[in-house]
């Protein structure tokens, strides 16, 4: 017994030391040296069940959502044209706006289609119109209609298939513009964002090749009758650096480049903006998470090539449309355990990383990027965390909602970053397995700096706290005040207040309370002011792995 106390005392003293020893990673942030506009490509989220938008939970969310970035956010929701069948479930919505008499004539009903969007524009948010799916008596194929996901996993039922009228299509699609012209002004409709379909690539579309580019000539027509300054985009193809993605996005961009357009006859179709999608790949590795960022990246840069091949395309804006560490946001940790990352600190470090990432893809590539979905939202009567990817669970906050708010404080130049590299083709290549990826991203504006930093991994294990030493130049001689903000195993943690109140599924008014609270973004310690130096402002901090601090200074 004593030998092994002598043996605990020793390796106690031996990790004391190695913590002693262990040498701070040093990150210099130059203000004085601009690589770029901080552009708010974050500011863009999306889901399938559009229905919820106007739950009580829903419309909570999406304030939330508008209020944490100056700029206006982008909302973007699958089944916007679906007809009713059933009730609002994972994967699944409806608006009913189309149905047929018995002549066959079609009969609009706006009714739930402007709840969902009058929601958005009167919380702030501005539309991005995805205009599907199949309206069931318009479907060539309508039986079985709704699918069965959440229960026997089949999804691709007849919502997936191609009008058995294009006409009926496109004037399905003029009438909705000209309706919401009505009703918000035509200034209003010309800042949202129109697109045609989602994933045409794989079987969210039952037709062929031909036959999508069809419905995108027949749709954007539409639009452009009834509103000729909206701007129109697509075709949200699946990750381009997979076989289906990357083939069918090429084969679009040439169609509307060097295509016969379906409507017109002439060569080309519109196209304003141009979206793909964006994936990472997690697994389950000797009992543990392992994500993969690398993946995600790919995706984005294949997507890049890809636009870069089309010089008539160059400088057109691009949309990543879904832009995440994997694909399935309605799948729950519970039906597989790869997605048990949703609900703690790995998902916050994750974006923080991967944003920064696409940022030097985006300046590597010279495009012009101007958004990332974030297709996250929230979910009803669902147990409390159940790990779906959603930003809040019951009403309350999850941690990675504050990695968004910290973007939302950052404006002015993004500045540059030297002191540990963990470049994005790196990451490509090898994913952050050997070592974790601690960095930060910095922007400076008038009379400040931002710096988010982060002690990202791509195994979900908890490693060590590491020192971390910034020095901050080209900010003027003089005080500047400090702002330290942190997300963490602790602070701005919502699910570890959860845990810490034993995990109620059915929490009292108090333990709501203090889980709501838990999930805001909290400062590290008090607001302090600090003597800055021209020449290198010195901060000092520790900061955990999966950890991200976000420091503000303001002269």
């Amino acid at each position: 017994m004593r030998l092994t106390s002598i043996l605990i005392s020793f390796f106690i003293c031996w990790c004391t030391s190695i913590k002693a020893q262990q040498k701070p990673v040093i990150l210099e942030i130059d203000a004085g040296h601009p690589v770029g506009k901080m552009l708010p490509i974050y500011a863009f989220f999306g889901y399938d069940e559009p229905n919820y938008t106007y739950y009580e939970n829903g419309k909570k969310l999406l304030a939330e959502i508008a209020d944490l970035s100056p700029v206006p956010v982008y909302v973007r929701t699958h089944n916007l044209l679906t007809s009713k069948e059933g009730e609002p479930d994972l994967k699944w919505g409806f608006t009913n706006v189309y149905t047929e008499d018995k002549r066959g004539n079609p009969v609009y009903d706006w009714t739930i289609l402007d709840k969902i969007l009058n929601t958005q524009v009167e919380n702030g948010l501005i539309p991005l119109v995805e205009l599907g799916f199949m309206p069931k008596a318009l479907s060539t194929n309508p039986e079985p209609y709704k699918h069965e996901w959440s229960t026997t996993g089949n999804i691709f039922t007849g919502w997936t298939y191609p009008p058995k009228d294009y006409k009926k299509w496109a004037e399905l699609i003029y009438q909705l513009v000209i309706h919401q012209k009505e009703v918000h002004g035509e200034n209003e409709i010309k800042k949202w964002l129109w697109e045609v379909w989602n994933e045409p690539d794989i079987g969210y579309w039952s037709g062929t090749f031909e036959e999508y580019c069809k419905l995108y000539d027949y749709a954007v027509d539409a639009v452009k009758r009834a509103c000729p300054d909206c701007t129109v985009g697509g075709p949200h193809t699946t990750g381009p650096a997979g076989k289906s993605g990357n083939v069918y996005l090429y084969r679009f961009l040439d169609h509307c480049v060097n295509g016969t357009n379906y409507t017109t006859g002439k060569k080309g179709s519109p196209l304003e903006y141009i979206g793909f999608h964006a994936k990472g790949n997690p697994q389950t590795v000797e009992g543990h998470i392992r994500m993969n960022m690398g993946t995600q990246l790919n995706d984005i840069a294949k997507g890049f090539e890809a636009v870069n091949s089309f010089p008539e395309l160059k400088g057109l804006p691009i949309i990543i449309g879904e832009c995440d560490p994997e694909g399935c946001a309605a799948c729950s940790w519970k039906r597989d355990p790869r997605y048990g990352y949703r609900n703690g600190t790995v998902y916050p470090s994750y974006t923080a990383s991967s944003f920064a990432k696409i940022f030097e893809l985006m300046d590597d590539y010279k495009v012009n990027l101007v958004g990332a979905v974030t297709w996250a939202f929230e979910f009803e009567d669902q147990e409390w965390f159940a790990g779906f990817r959603e930003l809040a669970s019951n009403g309350v906050d999850k941690p990675v909602m504050n990695i968004f708010r910290m973007f939302g404080m950052m404006r002015g130049q993004r500045i540059r970053v030297d002191g540990n590299p963990y470049p994005a083709e790196k990451v490509i290549k090898e994913g952050i397995r050997n070592q974790p990826d601690i960095n930060a991203f910095a922007c400076a504006d008038k009379n400040e700096v931002t710096i988010m930093v982060w002690n990202y991994h791509d195994d979900d294990i908890l490693g060590e706290i590491n020192d971390i030493e910034m020095i901050v130049k080209n900010i003027p001689d003089g005080p500047a005040l400090m702002h330290h903000y942190r997300v963490d195993q602790e602070l701005s943690n919502s699910y570890a207040m959860w845990r810490k109140l034993g995990s109620p599924q059915q929490p009292s008014a108090e333990q709501y309370r203090q889980v709501e609270e838990a999930g805001h973004l909290k400062l590290l310690t008090s607001p302090e002011w600090i003597t800055c130096k021209k020449d290198g402002t010195r901060i000092h901090f520790t900061l955990p792995r999966q950890g991200v601090s976000f420091i503000k200074l303001e002269w």
